[in-house]
């Protein structure tokens, strides 16, 4: 990162079946938009494959761990001190998820995330744990949380929009008055046209609920990861990890369309990240576009000769149109971030 801007990454990773060339397609992709470099890995051996791959950036790349790796338990500090030790100065952050589990032991995890810092900072250039908004806990707690390690040089944190998004407007919701009946509700629902302004005005609160939390660990004064992505609470399945231009479909009229407008959208997507630079400022701001819904087909174009040796570039195509989502979303925040 540069004191000029923060770190814009997005997803890079293999998402359908196929071989190595994907990967290059990948990187070709993140070189041509510019963006830095957020991977998954359950293994070092899988994040050393993935790094051969992740083009040169001045933005070090962050890792998502396995879900499964729990800062409340030994076992789960000892992975992780293995991953810093091993890519110290080759990757900027670890996310980790929270568990709900975290919620009644407060305490515990305190002293855990005590106890992981003075082991990274035992060593040079090792990257900071992020702890990842992603239980459905509530957001004061979170904040709680990382106001209580505000003192501790490689633990922090990272703010994720669809999972606070998703869990506030569904709560926002579940407070209405017909909210016992509004658990199950989904797009299909035949209650959805006299419902859609009670459903959009409760995904109206996820937004501020957001900016408050940025506020509040913005105020600690040391970096804060973002991972970006649009939703909807009725979707159902995965209701984020969308891309900020989506709209949600319905098969009736409301406001003029016949679609519902998400979370976010671009409009939303700029107020996260000015709020993000103003609270954090420019280097302590790390944000990645957390986006892998975006199911499509694209020709290759000018990626076609990575291709050569395959019969059917159905998977080449559908990840070529995800890299442009991508990209698309990252034109936005650049955009943001230029005024």
């Amino acid at each position: 990162m540069t004191a000029s801007s923060p770190a814009v990454r997005a997803l890079f990773q293999q998402r359908v079946a196929g071989d190595a060339a994907l990967l290059e397609l990948a990187r070709l992709r993140f070189v041509q938009a510019g963006m830095a470099a957020e991977v998954y890995a359950d293994t070092p051996e899988q994040l050393e494959h993935v790094l051969g791959f992740v083009p040169p950036h001045p933005q070090l790349p962050t890792v998502h761990l396995n879900r499964g790796v729990n800062v409340l338990h030994g076992a789960g500090r000892d992975v992780l001190e293995k991953f810093a030790t091993r890519f110290a100065g080759r990757v900027w952050g670890l996310v980790v998820h929270d568990k709900a589990e975290m919620a009644a032991q407060t305490d515990e995890l305190v002293r855990g995330l005590r106890a992981l810092d003075g082991r990274l900072r035992a060593g040079p250039d090792r990257p900071f744990v992020l702890l990842e908004y992603a239980a459905g806990l509530p957001p004061e707690w979170f904040a709680e949380v990382a106001e209580q390690v505000a003192d501790l040089a490689r633990i922090s944190f990272c703010i994720d929009t669809g999972h606070v998004g998703i869990k506030q407007a569904r709560d926002h919701l579940a407070r209405t008055e017909a909210g016992g009946n509004l658990g199950a509700l989904r797009l299909g629902d035949p209650r959805l046209p006299e419902l859609a302004g009670t459903v959009q005005s409760a995904v109206a609160t996820a937004l501020p609920t957001v900016l408050e939390l940025i506020r509040r660990l913005g105020a600690i004064g040391k970096p804060v990861h973002f991972h970006l992505h649009d939703g909807h609470p009725l979707i159902a399945g995965l209701p984020d990890h969308f891309s900020f231009l989506t709209q949600v479909p319905v098969p009736f009229t409301y406001e003029h369309r016949r679609s519902l407008a998400p979370l976010y959208g671009p409009a939303g997507l700029a107020s996260t990240v000015t709020a993000a630079v103003e609270a954090c400022g420019a280097e302590r701001a790390s944000l990645t576009l957390e986006i892998h819904q975006a199911e499509g087909r694209l020709p290759l174009g000018d990626a076609a000769g990575l291709f050569r040796h395959w019969r059917d570039t159905t998977n080449a195509e559908r990840m070529n149109y995800w890299q442009a989502v991508l990209a698309e979303n990252h034109l936005l925040v650049h955009a943001a971030l230029e005024q």
